[in-house]
């Protein structure tokens, strides 16, 4: 749709702001990833493609449509940019478009190059294009390519751009001042003016009030009636000022949030200050950081659609919360919320012109407008009286009508031409079939703001067909289905739609009821008729009834009972089903598809309570002790059941009676003792959690034919594993931590699972487990930490060909399988625990465990001999955890481990000597109070002996300790957070001052704001403390 500005029209869509080239292994972790962390946090829309491989001769589809719908393109040149041909084919692509003059913006920031370096191909460049020449010699194409890729080079360099570092500002500011000037170029408001029709004037007429050149905090209200165009106004004036803005936040329709004033707080904290998404959890601690820490931002807020005074109170109480130059815009249609001093600007309707163009738009949609209908859209336009809301709805309503169908529009148009809009828009349901209508009605009194497949989960129950009605509706503009894939509407047109409900006399009359004073009042007074087809709400107050309450509403196919308050179901979930009723409800509807009701107050469900087409029931939070007793019904819709936390439930349905379940949600139901052995025949079930059900004993059977996903999860009292029906799939996921399982079935263990991770961490009575799981040759993970009863694992543990990662930690594995060393894929093995008295041996290495990285032994009770003597032919690993053992000696092989970075030897009492330890080892953690130690140090650990006043290369042995004991033999001491050693005077060629262990570094202090000159003192500091909370001492050698 154009618009009337012509600067606009004559732009393209764009689809993002930025789109930011770069060579992924120079800058993906530092320069562009705060680039564009700047760029987001500003609001502009930025095309990072995360996942580029960078290789091959040419770019993707999606990345070269991706240039092409992007206003603005970052080029990030680094040293070894032009040595992937993927980059330099995405700048000729981007130059190609800058050629079109479609008003696309080249920017390119030269990273830790020169820009002379980009512009001539010299230094790394002209390695790099020595290299594409060498591969292009006898290829006239290629080396044609080569040549393109030289211009688009020069062509990039001589644009104007930015250099980082500018060894002026500091990093942060120099990326902060590179956002400032590519927001500057952003102007996001060209995409969104393109769709509106008519909005130039009142933009400058807003502009005006808005005074943007000068430096007060200043609120303009936009007010207007329902329908008008205020969000929008407000939205295109959001989008166009936004570049003058750091900080900016649109709250958009305040007046539909149902989280609490405090969920709309924490999105402006986040938005304007960068906090966590829940920052606060109650309105006033939210108004009190408001007020505190924005009054030195200048920010840019629009909070649309207020109507209560509250909203302002907590949100934007005072403009002294705001820094100078903020500006606040508000929009309402209640002119009692503005302030008399306030400025306001009252939206207009549409003059002629436009109010034709826009009706034209949705009535011929991108065609030419047929003559024929002229006279007939001057009339519907000028009944309309240039609203934009009714323009758009009834020239949606008559795309593709005949003549004859406006006509008759028209006359019913005019026979509402003095009621409200609201009332005039019934026209656009009008022409709906009935089950279009019928979806029509549930979205507007329910399903508002509800994300989509959810809704068409609910519609589908009842509908026959949901996804042509809904189309049906976006195709009329009754219904939007937003970026987040939610239902939406406007606010029009769902009053719209509760007033067609609410025509009957009483509520009891009503269609549908979401209201909970009406609920009430149908209830209380026993007022429910046949005409009630769907009640939906959610409640804050306890409700009561009385078990006759629904017995008229025969007709109802929705009921969904909601409880708010999430504090009075965690006390209750704490304590006896205080609001627990005996029997049941006397009556519900044979005729429910959809069945919700938390904390369901009764014990039963009605017996003759028989929904046979029933598709989903969740009575979360229930009082139920069973769902009837002892009768047998049939419910061969159900696919969803979800009884969860019904802490008095005994036992489960027959689930005979439902044949196609697919979904089983008992968790925390902590009375449960056995579920039933029909279970079994549920061969759709796709997914069973059991999960806290701490009484569960018996649990005979599961079909697995269908089951994607099973949860034992803390299921303490069960012993045995169900036993599976049918052939179970390769993907599915079974989880039985801190479960009682005493052994793992077959089942779960056979070949054909094809199972990747063996989940078992916490099985308090699991003895052993099965040699058959080595024949999973698909395992990737084992973790059987904290089964504090298993003694072993299988000798044949070494034909899982790919395991990766084996934790046994807090265990009774003593002698771990001679096999285990041919597990060359692995990467991470742990058997560390508390001291149990039994001595722990590891078996011959056997130049084995090829892949290891990280070994943890940790207080295994090791002694001399308990370690293999060839340990160090573990040519990978770079992490020993030995502390906590009983051994006065180390393996003298420990010297060949070649990777090996980090070695605990602390608490080990009993070592009195070292053997040498390999030269790239970096920490050493150790009791270094025990002269034997530091002796044995001094003699063994030749690669840390360095006289630094003859060395050209500085090496720094580091060594921690805790609490007060450092050894009296380091030449520098200090009790506190760091340590000053004067270095050599010839160490001034050492360039980078760090050095990190886990609690220490080293770091260049220096007396001025250059970080990279070098003085004569160097500083060991403390990067963070011991766990413990004890003190560190350092000292150095």
């Amino acid at each position: 749709m154009a618009s009337s500005s012509s600067s606009a029209s004559n732009s393209l869509y764009w689809k993002y702001d930025v789109f930011l080239s770069f060579r992924g292994e120079d800058t993906r972790r530092n320069f562009t990833s705060h680039l564009y962390q700047g760029l987001k946090n500003r609001g502009i829309f930025t095309f990072l493609d995360d996942k580029r491989l960078e290789n091959g001769d040419s770019i993707s589809e999606e990345l070269g449509k991706a240039i092409e719908v992007s206003q603005v393109a970052v080029i990030v040149f680094s040293r070894n940019y032009a040595m992937s041909r993927w980059c330099l084919n995405e700048l000729v692509k981007i130059m190609e478009c800058k050629e079109k003059e479609n008003g696309q913006i080249v920017i390119p920031i030269f990273c830790d190059v020169d820009p002379s370096h980009v512009r001539y191909q010299s230094k790394s460049f002209e390695e790099a294009f020595a290299k594409h020449e060498s591969r292009y010699k006898d290829d006239v194409e290629g080396m044609q390519k080569v040549q393109g890729w030289r211009t688009a080079l020069t062509a990039a360099a001589n644009l104007k751009g930015y250099v980082f570092p500018n060894g002026v500002k500091s990093d942060a500011d120099c990326i902060e001042h590179i956002v400032d000037q590519i927001s500057s170029k952003c102007n996001t408001s060209v995409s969104y003016l393109q769709e509106v029709v008519g909005i130039d004037t009142q933009l400058r007429k807003v502009e005006s009030l808005l005074q943007m050149e000068i430096n007060d905090v200043l609120i303009v209200w936009i007010w207007g009636m329902g329908g008008v165009g205020k969000t929008t106004l407000a939205k295109t004036i959001f989008f166009k000022l936004s570049s003058k803005f750091k900080d900016i936040c649109f709250l958009e329709n305040i007046k539909e949030n149902k989280h609490g004033m405090h969920s709309l707080q924490n999105i402006l904290l986040s938005k304007l200050l960068g906090e966590k998404d829940n920052s606060v959890d109650d309105t006033e601690a939210g108004r009190s950081m408001l007020s505190e820490r924005l009054r030195l931002k200048k920010v840019l807020v629009v909070l649309d659609d207020i109507d209560h005074i509250d909203q302002l109170e907590y949100l934007a109480k005072d403009l002294s919360w705001f820094g100078k130059g903020s500006r606040i815009i508000a929009t309402t249609r209640d002119k009692r919320l503005i302030g008399e001093n306030d400025v306001v600007f009252e939206v207009e309707t549409l003059l002629d012109c436009d109010a034709i163009k826009l009706f034209n738009q949705y009535a011929f949609k991108e065609k030419v407008p047929n003559e024929r209908f002229k006279n007939l859209t001057l009339k519907i336009v000028s009944l309309a009286k240039g609203h934009p809301l009714a323009l758009k709805v009834w020239g949606s309503s008559l795309h593709r009508m005949d003549i004859t169908e406006w006509e008759s529009a028209l006359v019913r148009i005019k026979k509402n031409s003095d009621v409200e809009i609201t009332e005039n828009l019934k026209i656009s349901s009008d022409g709906l079939e009935p089950e279009e209508q019928e979806i029509f009605l549930d979205i507007a009194c329910f399903f508002r703001g509800i994300e989509k497949e959810k809704v068409m989960q609910v519609l589908e129950s009842y509908y026959s067909g949901p996804k042509i009605g809904l189309r049906v509706l976006v195709n009329k503009s009754l219904v939007i289905i937003s970026e987040n894939n939610e239902i939406e509407m406007h606010d029009l047109i769902q009053d719209m739609g509760k007033c067609i409900v609410q025509m009957q006399e009483h509520p009891g009359e009503y269609s549908r009821l979401w209201n909970v004073k009406d609920f009430k009042e149908v209830i209380d007074n026993n007022m429910g008729t046949m005409a009630v087809k769907a009640i939906w709400f959610t409640y804050f107050e306890e409700l009561s009834f009385n078990k006759e309450a629904m017995k008229n509403m025969k007709m109802l196919r929705i009921l969904c009972i909601h409880n708010g308050d999430e504090y009075s179901r965690m006390r209750a979930s704490f304590s006896s089903d205080s609001n627990c009723h005996a029997g049941s409800i006397e009556y519900l509807s044979n005729n429910l598809r959809w069945f919700v009701w938390h904390d369901y107050p009764w014990q039963l469900l009605p017996e003759n309570f028989n929904p046979k087409r029933l598709v989903h029931v969740d009575l979360r939070w229930s009082s139920l002790h069973y769902l009837w007793n002892e009768t047998k019904q049939q419910l061969p819709s159900l696919r969803f059941l979800n009884l969860r936390g019904s802490k008095s439930l005994k036992r489960t349905p027959d689930f005979k009676a439902m044949p196609n379940l697919e979904y089983l949600d008992l968790r925390e139901c902590r009375s449960l003792e056995e579920v039933q052995n029909s279970l079994g025949c549920s061969r759709k079930l796709i997914g069973l959690d059991l999960s806290y059900c701490e009484s569960l004993e018996r649990f005979p059977y599961v079909n697995a034919e269908s089951l994607k996903s099973l949860n034992l999860k803390y299921c303490s009292s069960l012993e045995k594993f169900p036993e599976f029906l049918g052939i179970m799939k390769p993907e599915l996921y079974i989880t039985m931590s801190y479960s009682g399982i005493r052994e793992l079935p077959l089942s779960i263990i056979h070949p054909r699972a094809h199972l990747r991770d063996l989940h078992l961490p916490g099985l308090k009575n699991l003895v052993s487990l099965p040699s058959s799981i080595c024949k999973l040759k698909g395992l990737v993970r084992i973790d059987v930490s904290f089964c504090v009863k298993l003694e072993r694992l299988p000798e044949e543990i070494g034909d899982l060909e790919n395991l990766e990662r084996l934790d046994a930690h807090f265990t009774l594995i003593s002698r771990p399988p001679s096999s285990i060393i041919r597990l060359n894929k692995l990467k991470f093995l742990t058997f560390a625990k508390r001291v149990d008295g039994v001595y722990f041996f590891f078996p011959q290495v056997d130049e084995g465990l090829r892949s290891l990285k990280s070994l943890d032994l940790s207080y295994c009770n090791i002694i001399d001999g308990g370690l293999p003597e060839d340990i160090g032919s573990l040519s990978s690993l770079k992490e020993l955890k030995l502390g906590g053992n009983n051994f006065e000696h180390l393996p003298r092989s420990i010297a060949q481990l070649g990777a090996l970075q980090t070695l605990d030897l602390s608490h080990c009492m009993r070592l009195t000597q070292l053997p040498e330890f390999p030269q790239q080892l970096h920490t050493i953690a150790a009791d270094w109070s025990n002269d034997s130690i530091c002796n044995s140090l001094f003699q063994n650990i030749s690669s840390l002996q360095h006289d630094l006043c003859t060395s050209d290369s500085l090496s720094l042995g580091v060594f921690t300790t805790e609490g007060d004991n450092i050894p009296r033999w380091f030449h520098h001491r200090e009790d506190g957070t760091s340590i000053y050693v004067k270095l050599p005077k010839n160490c001034a060629n050492w360039d980078h001052g760090t050095l990190r262990t886990t609690s220490m570094s080293i770091r260049t202090i220096s007396k001025s704001s250059h970080v990279s000159k070098l003085t004569e003192q160097r500083a060991i500091s403390r990067n963070q403390m011991y766990s413990t909370g004890v003190g560190v001492g350092a000292g150095v050698v």
